[in-house]
């Protein structure tokens, strides 16, 4: 191999190409990829309850794969299960895009539903 002398005296060997397999992996950590998953639970859910505490997750990665756990609130009535595979959806699809992560498991866990005033419900229903 021949050596290179920079500017300073300094005798360096020439930078050569190394396989992507030999340089290292990134991880990404577990509550990096939580974080990720609570956002796209908002994203999903859209505006929420006025008193409403906003949807947080809990992520296990193992390998290439994140099994998460989203805890949220939701307004009712409501279609409830309607609302839970919208985010579960969109949190899958969300995650994998961002992190190169397989989603094979997102559970949705609604921990409290906020009653809607009589009359914001009344108003849809007006015939």
């Amino acid at each position: 191999m021949t050596e290179v002398t920079g500017p300073l005296g300094v005798t360096r060997r020439p930078l050569t190409a190394v396989a992507a397999a030999e340089r290292g992996a990134t991880r990404i950590a577990d509550r990096v990829v939580a974080k990720i998953a609570a956002q796209a639970a908002r994203e999903a859910l859209g505006p929420l309850p006025p008193d409403a505490v906003s949807p947080h997750a809990t992520v296990v990665v193992h390998h290439d794969s994140a099994r998460v756990h989203v805890h949220l609130e939701l307004d009712y009535p409501s279609d409830i299960g309607g609302r839970c595979n919208a985010v579960r959806r969109h949190v899958a699809e969300r995650v994998e895009a961002l992190t190169g992560m397989e989603v094979p498991e997102v559970a949705v866990q609604v921990e409290r539903l906020h009653l809607v005033p009589a009359a914001a419900v009344a108003q849809g229903r007006t015939r």
